[in-house]
């Protein structure tokens, strides 16, 4: 069931709800069966939603991991370099060498967290509009369902 058909089908629950006695715009319904088209909308959020808690895990593990590529990139670089003979030109180059890996591997875990945080950000714009979208058609149902008179259906 989509979210419209979800929406549609409480529409109906309110507008099949006998009135509270004595009472304006107050009416009685069957609560088991809200709950039930309450879940059924939780059920049915938009995939972006779901799809960004996985982008943010995601972001998080690639972080990790570039941090941990970097750290052992950066320890095979130093061992590399104490265990090269101490003779002055070798040991500048292994220095160097050391120095680019690292520079490299910082320049990797930056562009794999703005990658990542670029991507998150693209996901939650397009989560913010379909989540604004809904509201605006769930606002726009509650002002239909004001203007509606008691016992009268459309």
């Amino acid at each position: 069931m989509t979210i419209d058909e979800v929406l549609d089908t409480m529409d109906e629950l309110l507008d099949k709800a006998a009135a509270v006695p004595f009472t304006v715009k107050k009416c009685i319904i069957d609560s088991e069966q809200m709950r039930d088209m309450i879940n059924e909308l939780r059920l049915n959020l938009p995939a972006e939603m779901k799809q960004a808690r996985h982008i943010t895990q995601d972001r998080v593990e690639i972080l990790r991991q570039a941090n941990a590529e970097a750290e052992a990139i950066i320890k095979r670089a130093e061992e590399r370099a104490k265990s090269i003979a101490s003779n002055d030109e070798i040991m500048r180059l292994a220095k160097v060498q050391a120095n680019e890996m690292l520079l490299n591997a910082q320049r990797a875990m930056k562009e794999a967290k703005s990658a990542a945080d670029s991507y998150v950000d693209h996901v939650l714009i397009k989560s913010e509009e379909t989540l604004r979208l809904s509201l605006e058609d769930i606002r726009k149902k509650r002002s239909e369902l004001k203007s509606i008179p008691i016992g009268k259906k459309q």
